[in-house]
């Protein structure tokens, strides 16, 4: 479903030009998705399309019963794919291959949140239910390949999905990650509670003011949630701000 609700830039739960909340953070974890590029480019919108195919193919249905099938998958599983396995057992390569097979040539270059990110102190990450080929694909074409350590996808969170704990906790410990010292950047408000619990710094990303997104009802909720901490639709101009706030005092 798509939706065209005006969005405030910035409506976070605390004040939301007291950036010091960052002081201490060393690790940035940036999801992928509809994070590091606009939602309005649609790109997902490509995967969701192929994982419906997919889905009204393997269980001989009506290409619109397959849709809601895969959107129920999607909210109680995590991903559509952990939904086909739990539910059909079936094998997880030939659908991760499938359904990031599309056309990334809508994601533009961003040197703007390229520059934003290399100013960050410390180390950054992608984490994301997609595998890292796809997420590859992404940053090459944005121009940010060179920004982040590694990808922790899919496949390594042993093809368990945010937000469940235990894959959190496999990526903490892969990278030896403090949460305590960590900030989170995410489109989906569940995929920040365990975060938060955790003591991350918490950063929902949401639509950009008042364009069309392809986006469920339920994944444009939460941000109000008392784990949300900030909330933007500017991740560029959001990361832009951390520097000179995160930056000593200069002395008397």
């Amino acid at each position: 479903m798509t939706h065209a609700t005006p969005l405030p830039s910035e409506a976070p739960q605390e004040n939301p030009r007291d950036l010091s909340a960052f002081a201490h953070v060393d690790t940035w974890i940036f999801d992928l998705d509809n994070t590091l590029y606009p939602s309005h480019t649609d790109l997902f919108a490509q995967v969701d399309q192929r994982m419906g195919d997919f889905v009204a193919k393997l269980l001989d249905m009506e290409r619109s019963a397959a849709h809601l099938l895969q959107k129920d998958y999607y909210k109680r599983y995590g991903t559509t794919l952990r939904g086909l396995m739990v539910e059909h057992g079936i094998n997880p390569d030939g659908f991760l291959e499938f359904v990031h097979d599309i056309d990334h040539s809508k994601v533009l270059p961003d040197p703007r949140l390229g520059a934003a990110l290399e100013a960050l102190p410390g180390r950054r990450f992608i984490m994301t239910n997609g595998t890292t080929a796809h997420s590859n694909a992404i940053t090459g074409r944005l121009g940010l390949d060179a920004h982040f350590e590694d990808v922790f996808d899919i496949v390594a969170a042993d093809l368990i999905p945010k937000p469940a704990a235990e894959t959190y906790t496999r990526f903490w410990d892969k990278h030896g990650i403090d949460p305590a010292r960590s900030a989170m950047f995410e489109d989906l408000s569940r995929n920040l509670v365990v975060p938060a619990e955790h003591g991350m710094r918490t950063v929902l990303i949401v639509p950009e003011g008042t364009r069309e997104v392809f986006r469920e009802d339920w994944e444009l909720e939460g941000r109000e949630a008392p784990h949300v901490e900030y909330v933007t639709d500017d991740l560029a101009g959001f990361l832009e701000r951390l520097p000179g706030a995160l930056a000593p005092a200069a002395p008397d």
